[in-house]
């Protein structure tokens, strides 16, 4: 996927996994109910700090903070920008 984004510095950008539509038991949630994700996948990557490299890297699968980031639109499509320090783990 070919982003025009180029984030600054330690920034990433996130493109949030789809929200729940429906619990383990086949529960529907309603719009009003779901959560926000706390994963994505890394779509752009900054060059990072004199002193401290990135450590993710594009197509990388993370677990972040419930607030985290920026949310943005971008052609269309829901993007997250946050710092490199919001990203908790990549699986």
């Amino acid at each position: 996927m070919a982003l025009n984004i180029k984030p600054i510095a330690d920034r990433v950008v996130v493109e949030a996994a789809a929200a729940e539509e429906k619990t383990a038991s086949g529960i529907y949630i309603p719009d009003t109910a779901k959560e926000k994700p706390q994963n994505g996948i890394v779509v752009a990557v900054g060059n990072g700090k004199v002193d401290e490299p990135m450590t993710v890297k594009v197509g990388d699968q993370v677990i972040y903070g419930k607030y985290s980031g920026t949310e943005i639109t971008y052609e269309g499509k829901e993007y997250l920008i946050m710092k490199e320090s919001d990203i908790y783990a990549v699986l």
